[in-house]
């Protein structure tokens, strides 16, 4: 691998990197105190899509992993976006209560309007037939509630594709990626994916940091536990340096699989990547 560039600011994963399930990974807290005490502007950018953002910031909080108000960017606040862009009017949401209440914000929930729309955040209890079928119906516009309506064009939106997540028991589990795409193969439909490692997702979360990177040199450094979820896409179209951990639902040879990019640095964890990059 070649040497690490200059580094401008930094993009860091949260699930499998900062924390996994409900306890922070070796020494990540000190870590981001490290970092907060250095010159160097950074952003947390999550697919997380169980809760609202603001419940991941309570959880974290919990863990004692601090966080500030514009610092955590989630694939639900993008869900968020995505709607509002398209005049979404009555989106079907399969997503725990407080995810979906920030999916939907500012879009009033009228019973008497057909669904539009169909939201796939990461959302277990919800992945069953019933509920699968129900979204299907919509994507098809043979819902109960677009009975009398002319057929709809609905969009199918999801968070991410993620084929499974590094679970608290420290194994894998099924991710909403196996599900978004069995909407997608009996619908006919392709999902519109809004969270990493999608160009634009990236984009929203460098514009935040555009005042604070003024003036520096270097590249945008990415830092994860999943080398196609967190360091694909957009991370490599956007020439990030992207550092994989091996922590969370990294499995060994990840890095190596068939038509995967392979990282520009391998670390233990992320705070063996702090210490080694604020020592230098």
């Amino acid at each position: 691998m070649t040497s690490r560039p200059a580094i401008r600011a930094l993009l860091i994963d949260l699930s499998g990197t900062i924390h996994v399930a409900a306890q922070p990974t070796s020494g990540s807290p000190r870590a981001i105190q490290r970092l907060r005490g250095s010159s160097i502007p950074f952003r947390f950018c999550s697919n997380a899509s169980k809760e609202s953002t603001n419940a991941l910031r309570g959880k974290l909080a919990q863990m004692g992993i601090e966080t500030r108000d514009g610092e955590v960017w989630t694939s639900v606040s993008a869900v968020h976006s995505a709607l509002r862009e398209k005049g979404v009017k009555r989106p079907l949401v399969l997503a725990s209560e407080s995810a979906a209440e920030e999916c939907r914000r500012g879009i009033p929930d009228d019973p008497t309007l057909p669904y539009d729309s169909v939201v796939v955040a990461f959302a277990p209890a919800q992945f069953d037939y019933a509920a699968l079928n129900a979204a299907f119906r919509v994507l098809m516009s043979e819902h109960r509630s677009q009975r009398g309506h002319s057929r709809l064009n609905c969009p199918l939106i999801a968070t991410h594709r993620s084929r499974y997540i590094g679970d608290s028991d420290g194994a894998l589990s099924l991710g909403p990626g196996p599900f978004v795409a069995a909407l997608e193969n009996a619908s006919g439909r392709n999902a519109e994916i809004v969270g990493k490692p999608e160009r634009r997702f990236f984009e929203l979360v460098l514009n935040s940091l555009e005042s604070e990177t003024q003036g520096r040199d270097g590249v945008v450094a990415i830092i994860g536990d999943d080398v196609q979820s967190d360091l694909g896409g957009g991370a490599v179209d956007l020439g990030f340096w992207r550092v994989l951990v091996r922590s969370g639902k990294y499995r060994e040879g990840d890095e190596t699989r068939e038509g995967v990019k392979q990282p520009d640095e391998i670390c233990d964890s992320f705070a063996s990547f702090v210490e080694n990059f604020l020592g230098e």
